[in-house]
């Protein structure tokens, strides 16, 4: 199933890596974007240029009334069964992560079989022209990756403690001087 202007979705995981990129890319796609993150992370999150922000301490999305086309659990913290209260009837779950017992690789395999709602697991198909994509919207400035903090290559260690502490909010960059290319 493929995206269309204009077409509803829903981005769980807002301020997270996958989360804000897919916040930018679908505004750029002509998505319209409601995307869900903590309250800290709010006014950040709204800068990426969703047209709804949920504050998931405020309110649980998957007891709204809105429906949606798509819906992007960017951080694996729900499940299509949570979520489908608030897909449309032809919408399409959406995982970064294979859920719990692996569930959602095993609903995506079921998904040719259903006329309703359904699960994909996303595979890059297009490594290359990804890249070639992204790299044209960040030198056009239609594309700013989420950065929390960067560390020196020898602090690598101490860089995937912070990411695994689950407090980052984007991205986490290694740098490496000279020496090390």
């Amino acid at each position: 199933m493929r995206l269309w202007q204009g077409a509803r979705v829903l981005v769980n995981g807002g301020t997270g890596a996958i989360g804000s990129a897919a916040i930018q890319l679908l505004k750029d796609r002509g998505v319209h974007v409601t995307a869900v993150c903590g309250p800290d992370h709010v006014e950040r999150v709204r800068a990426l240029g969703p047209e709804r922000v949920i504050d998931s301490s405020a309110e649980d999305f998957t007891k709204g009334e809105a429906k949606y086309d798509f819906v992007l659990d960017a951080v694996g913290k729900s499940t299509f069964g949570r979520s489908r209260s608030v897909l449309a009837r032809r919408g399409v779950y959406i995982s970064s992560e294979p859920g719990p017992w692996g569930q959602n690789i095993f609903l995506a395999l079921a998904g040719p079989l259903s006329w309703g709602r359904k699960v994909i697991f996303p595979l890059p198909l297009d490594l290359k022209g990804t890249i070639t994509h992204m790299t044209g919207l960040l030198e056009e400035g239609r594309f700013m990756p989420l950065i929390d903090r960067s560390y020196p290559m020898e602090q690598i260690r101490e860089a995937f403690t912070y990411v695994a502490s689950g407090q980052k909010v984007g991205n986490v960059i290694l740098t490496m001087d000279e020496a090390q290319l």
